[in-house]
This record gives C-alpha cells, structure tokens and sequence, in this order.
C-alpha cells in the first residue's frame, strides 16, 4: 500500500514536470500567435499591393484590371448588366478601383499614396457622363467609397491631406447623389434600378429591381445626408425601405424582385443570398449608425423569419415569402456574410464552418453549391474574389478572439496566393473543378477582401475608434451626433458590462455581436459578458421536442421557444 502510495505520488511529480517542460506556457503561445498574426498581416499586405500597383500600371484611370492580359475594363456600366444591354459609347472610366481602394490604403498606414489618390480623383473625377449605370452597384462602391474617404480624410486624428483638403471628395459624393435622386421618381417611390448619370432615367427603362437594390441605399444617402445637411438624400433612401418594408408578407418575408411602379413582386422565392443579403445588412447597421429604433424593429423581425423559415441546421436554404415553404436547397458565395452578421456566436460559428468546410473541399468557395444534391451547381462554378467568408471570419474573430478563425484566415489567404495569383494581380476562377482563371480583377478584392484579411490579422485601425462597414467594405463612424436619440437597446437596463483588469468598459450584446453569457479569451485572461436573464437552452445545437427545452434569450431576455422545424429560437 505504501509503495502503490509512493508510487503514484512520484507519477503525479513526474506529470507536472514533463507538463512544466515540454507544455508551452500561456506567454509563449501568445508570442507565437502574435507572430504568426505579424506574418499573415504582410503576407495580406503585399497581396493588397500586387493587386493594386497591377491596376495602376495597366489599367487606370479605367475601371477594373484585366490581370491576365495585363489591360483593363471600363466596367462600371457593366455592373449588374449580365445582358451587357445599352453599354456607352464613348465612356473611359471613372477610376473605379482607385475609388474602391481609398479606405485600404489609410487602413494599411499609406497616408501618402491615398493623398496622392485624393489629389487626383479632385482634379480629374467627373460625373458628367453618358453612362447607364447600375444604381446599388454604383452607390455602394462610389458613394460609399467616396464619403468614408471624405471622413476619413477629414478625421484629425489620421493627419491626412496635410492641409490641402477642400472637401473635394464630399463636393463630387454631392454631385453623384443629385444623380441619384431621378431614380426615386417612381409611382412607388421605389428607386429605378438604372440610371444615366447624365440624362436621369431613361425612357422605357425596366421597372424590375432587387430588394437589396432599392433596400440597401440607407448608410450611404443618409451619411450624404448628414454631411451636407441636405435631407433629400436619406428621405429619398428611407422612404424606399419603408415602401419596401410595407410588401413583406404576413410571415415578415420579402421576395427578391419586385417592379417599382406597380409594387408588386415577381420573385417570391428569396433567402439570404443574391438580390436580398444587403437588405438585413443594412436594417442592422443603419441602426448602429443613426439611433433610428424603427431599422432595429424591422431588422429584428426579418432576422427571426430568416431564422425560422430559411435555416436548416447550419445551412440556409431559400423559400416562399407566402408560404415559408421551401423552394431552392443551395448554398451560394454571397451567404458566407450571414455569420459576422449574427449576434448568436454558436449558430453563427455552425454555419461559419459549413462555408469554410466547401471552402477547403473546392480550394475557394464556389459561387453556389446544390445541398440537396451536394454538388456543384453545373453553370456557376465561378470565384470571382468574393469577401464575404473573410468577412465573417473577421468579425467572429473579434468577437470570439479563438485563434481557429486566424487559422481559416490562413487557409484563405494561402488558396488565394495558390489559385488565383498571376503576374499581372489576381485574377477570378472561372471553374473551381478545374481553377482555370478569368482575365478580372474586381474592385471589390482591395475594398473588401485584402482589407477584411488585414484587419483580421492587424486591428490597430479599429483601436479607441467604432466603425461600421458597408456592404462595399466601406468604414463609417459611429458618431453620436448622427444619432436621433439613444437607442433604447444601449438604455441602462439594458448593458452588460465586459470587465478587464484596467477599467470596466460598458457595451452591449449588439456592439459585441456576441451572446453576453459567453467568456470571450483575451490573451492570458478571460472576459466575462454578465447577463442577468440568460438561460441556455438544454441542448448545444438548439435542436428541441417542446418549448420546455428552450431557455430564455440573451439580448432581449424573451423565453424562446421551439419551432416545427425544431429549433430553439425567438419565433413569436
């Protein structure tokens, strides 16, 4: 007894000193992701800059970069026009990927290329041209390009354009969203979704839009709005969403297009993807950025009909706004956004990982994939250098802090170098079977996928600052002079509180985009985000028989309860 005593207390000593000597302590683990972050960060910046000296050497003052012929396309009329209809004659471009690139450059610490940018495009931006362009497209990556430059070129803080700054970048965001207005002048109030930049809508245009094409102008005509003091911009803009909002069907579901004059849907079948996925975007971030509770009382109400007729475990399929019923069993490139939109950290890392696990199966994640028939879709097969999985990868990184999401970050950024990487940029895969390229390189890739990358690596822009990103990639800051009001969510009985060693920071679920019953790791220490009402529910994936399984929400502090499907959620 004594030796078998002896013997286990020697087994335990041993135990300690081989954990003491070959564990890596907590510090030495930090070091080595700090590292690794260091490195991912330059790899990501040096993709930024091949990218972006590849356009400026062969392709600007033009739109878009032709990587593989080392050329260009003045592909602004091109946007959204998959029938190539009514392209102009005589336009050169407008410098789109200058445009596209502004916020990355200040992101990544080049003050002084971006003063050059912002030099030229004052001199030489014109929007006095003959140019059919696609409205959404045009606002989220012009208008929206042009006033986060603005702010950020007249941010103190940043030290920019030392002086030399006259709002030249305000002045020609102001031309632009004249421009726009024209295309509000429907019998609806809906907006047209093309316009002629020079000549307004066009006689016999078409009446068919998107709900993410007339439901997804709010952040950057209300940030016109409040930067000029000219209210045109984001009445125009918010009295389309209400319209749009007043279509919903009895389920708080909308279709995906719909005709501006008569109101009326043409397609009922839509899901979070293509033609919709901006639309709850910009309900929740229009309401961080301007206060205003109606966009959080729409947003809350479309996120649990999302929840309750369009998710299918991890996966969202598309259904009838009529009926709830399901329509299209497919996941598509543009979903991928969905997670970082996600105040539920648990079924937004589910779903988060079932895009990463195509991602890895297929090299890059294809523009859509059948889940019913787990297979390719047979035409789109294409990589365009879409953000949205880097996107939501960043933003459950910050939310999370687990060092899983830097290693998906890794992933994308080693595939991106692997599969797409050519002399001249990086080009789009136009097969995913075979990953035979395509000769563009969209602006998109240094507005959004470099800079989500970067972020998700280096976070230094974001310290003592709160941003939100359009759905361009686009920053805005959360200004409380923007606000009407405070928003009765960040009232005092509603904060939770997020505690360090330093000092107690308050903030809310929504600010946090994470349930505030979840411990967030931060280096060696642990977060705790307090709740007082949260109750879990009784299994980890929300799966239930009766609402007796489902426990009480986080952020609103409502029972949930369990659906037909079920599932565990807000659904009454």
């Amino acid at each position: 007894m004594l030796l078998s005593r002896n013997y286990g207390t020697w087994l335990l000593f041993f135990i300690l000193i081989c954990s003491t000597l070959f564990t890596p302590s907590m510090s030495q683990l930090d070091s080595r992701w700090a590292a690794k972050k260091r490195h991912m960060r330059e790899k990501v910046r040096e993709m930024f800059y091949h990218a972006y000296e590849n356009y400026m050497t062969h392709a600007f003052p033009h739109d878009e970069l032709k990587p593989l012929t080392k050329s260009f396309t003045d592909s602004l009329s091109e946007l959204g026009n998959l029938k190539l209809e009514h392209l102009p004659q005589d336009y050169n471009g407008s410098a789109l990927t200058l445009i596209e690139s502004l916020s990355s450059l200040v992101i990544m610490g080049n003050n002084t290329e971006f003063e050059r940018a912002v030099a030229w495009l004052s001199e030489n931006l014109t929007f006095n041209i003959d140019v059919r362009i696609n409205f959404f497209e045009c606002n989220i990556r012009v208008l929206g390009g042009l006033i986060s430059a603005h702010i950020l070129a007249t941010d103190p803080t940043n030290r920019l354009v030392q002086g030399s700054y006259k709002n030249q970048l305000l002045n020609l965001a102001e031309d632009l969203g004249r421009r726009f207005l024209p295309a509000f002048d429907s019998p609806t109030g809906l907006p047209y979704a093309w316009i002629n930049l020079k000549y307004g809508v066009m006689e016999n245009e078409t009446t068919e839009t998107s709900t993410s094409g007339c439901g997804s102008l709010i952040l950057e005509m209300g940030a016109l709005s409040r930067l000029t003091g000219d209210p045109r911009y984001e009445s125009a803009a918010l009295r389309a969403l209400r319209k749009l909002w007043s279509m919903r069907s009895s389920l708080n579901l909308l279709g995906t297009t719909l005709d501006v004059t008569t109101g009326e849907w043409i397609e009922y079948s839509s899901g979070i993807g293509a033609g919709v996925d901006s639309f709850y975007e910009y309900l929740c971030k229009a309401y961080i950025l301007f206060g205003k509770e109606d966009y959080w009382r729409m947003f809350h109400s479309a996120y649990l009909a999302v929840q309750k007729y369009f998710r299918h475990g991890p996966w969202y399929h598309e259904a009838d706004m009529r009926t709830g019923k399901a329509t299209y069993w497919q996941l598509t490139s543009l979903q991928a956004f969905w997670p970082g939109l996600q105040a539920n950290i648990r079924a937004a890392n589910s779903s988060h990982r079932e895009f990463v696990y195509v991602w890895k199966k297929f090299g890059v994640l294809p523009e859509r994939y059948l889940l019913d028939h787990q297979m390719l879709h047979p035409t789109e097969k294409y990589y365009p250098l879409r953000p949205e999985l880097a996107e939501s990868t960043f933003y459950l990184y910050q939310a999370t802090k687990d060092p899983w999401y830097i290693e998906v970050g890794e992933s994308i950024v080693n595939s991106l170098n692997s599969y797409t990487k050519v002399e001249g940029g990086f080009a789009s895969v136009r097969d995913v079977t075979t990953m035979q390229l395509e000769d563009h390189q969209h602006s998109f890739f240094l507005a959004e996928t470099c800079k989500y990358l970067y972020l998700l690596f280096d976070d230094s822009f974001l310290v003592d600052r709160n941003y939100i990103f359009t759905t361009e990639g686009h920053p805005l800051p959360i200004l409380s002079s923007w606000h009407e009001r405070l928003p009765e969510t960040y009232i005092p009985t509603n904060w939770t509180y997020a505690k360090n060693e330093q000092q107690p920071r308050r903030s809310s679920a929504m600010s946090l985009q994470v349930c505030p019953a979840t411990a967030l790791r931060s280096g060696c220490g642990v977060q705790q985000i307090e709740s007082a009402c949260h109750i879990s529910d009784s299994r980890g994936d929300h799966r239930c028989f009766s609402d007796e399984e489902c426990g009480v929400d986080a952020s609103t502090c409502r029972r949930r309860s369990c659906s037909i499907a079920g599932y565990c959620g807000l659904w009454v």
